[in-house]
């Protein structure tokens, strides 16, 4: 898994955001189909863990070897110099440095022209074809749907073969997903040895989005904390993180926040609150030297209760058992 932030030179567009944040895989030194699918596949199952299965398209396409691609770029441009008319500027501009990416475009005046271009899948060399067929056998036995996408194409040399999109039509122009494919040309052009290579890339924003926009964000992951630690004074504080720690061990699934960044207990208390917590634990001079912790309750009128620090775990785990009954752990 690949995660990190990125901030493109050039100004968003709608929909696209000044700095995103992206998770990927990628898997290097593996060149046949069954790795191509393993990493669709594992992607199609975060869509279903998510709920996202029936609101996203699987699109597919294949770019071929270099010398294919090469034949069929000489090919492809023939086709546009014929239509030179209907292209917009900035396509005319790719004509001569990156015409696969005309293919791309968005523009509805150049929709019917595209249509009828000349497609990659039909000036594949045969190897790829296999590769390509293979990869779809694959997918099929899995039960994964696709849709074959002839303009779905990549701007750089070092991509080939596989490419694929995970595609919405839920957040209008913006409805790409997830990204990737292969490309086995990438280290070899770093200065490394020819290494084949496959992976994926999504963002985390768009992914969010998404499930807002389908209300498929489960109410507790939109909730505070269960449980708020709060040393009463900065002597506490010691014991205080010693404590979450305990707690944390004994209920994973417990979610606990820990008091930071000190100030009057008044204010504590604030923070404990906007948490929403529904309920504290209170460590102060009396609880540390009676290795007790104070339990009080945020958001009902029930009196506070002081437990042994040893037990507070089992204790917690009882009020609220209906609470973490509905949140299983998952190990890593």
């Amino acid at each position: 898994m690949v995660p990190g932030a990125h901030v493109p030179l050039r100004t968003p567009a709608k929909g696209r955001y000044r700095q995103f944040h992206q998770i990927g895989i990628e898997a290097f030194g593996f060149d046949g189909p069954d790795i191509d699918a393993e990493v669709i596949l594992l992607s199609a199952r975060l869509w279903q863990e998510l709920g996202l299965m029936e609101h996203v398209t699987l699109e597919l396409n294949s770019l071929g070897s270099s010398e294919a691609r090469a034949a069929y770029r000489d090919t492809l441009v023939a086709y546009f110099e014929q239509h030179h008319e209907v292209l917009d500027e900035d396509s005319k501009r790719r004509l001569t440095s990156n015409p696969l990416r005309i293919l791309d475009s968005k523009n509805p005046a150049m929709a019917e022209m595209l249509d009828a271009a000349p497609q990659l899948m039909d000036h594949l060399d045969a190897e790829s074809r296999e590769h390509f067929d293979q990869l779809t056998a694959m997918l099929e036995a899995a039960g994964i749907d696709y849709v074959i996408n002839p303009r779905l194409v990549r701007g750089l040399d070092y991509y080939c073969r596989t490419v694929f999109e995970w595609t919405t039509t839920a957040l209008g122009s913006q409805g790409t997903v997830c990204a990737g494919g292969r490309y086995d040309g990438l280290v070899e052009q770093l200065g490394g040895k020819p290494t084949p290579a496959v992976g994926f890339a999504m963002g985390i924003e768009r992914l969010i989005l998404l499930l807002e926009t389908l209300e498929l964000i489960p109410d507790e992951a939109l909730g505070g904390c269960d449980v708020y630690v709060l040393p009463m004074d900065d002597n506490a504080t010691i014991t205080a993180i010693t404590l979450a720690e305990q707690l944390r061990g004994e209920l994973p699934e417990l979610r606990l926040q820990l008091h930071c960044g000190g100030g009057s207990f008044k204010s504590r208390m604030k923070k404990a609150d906007k948490s929403d917590a529904s309920m504290a634990i209170l460590l102060g001079e009396d609880e540390i030297a009676q290795q007790s912790a104070t339990l009080k309750f945020l958001r009902d009128d029930r009196e506070q209760q002081n437990v042994p620090q040893a037990t507070l775990g089992r204790t917690l785990r009882g009020l609220l058992a209906l609470v973490l009954s509905k949140r299983p752990y998952k190990p890593r």
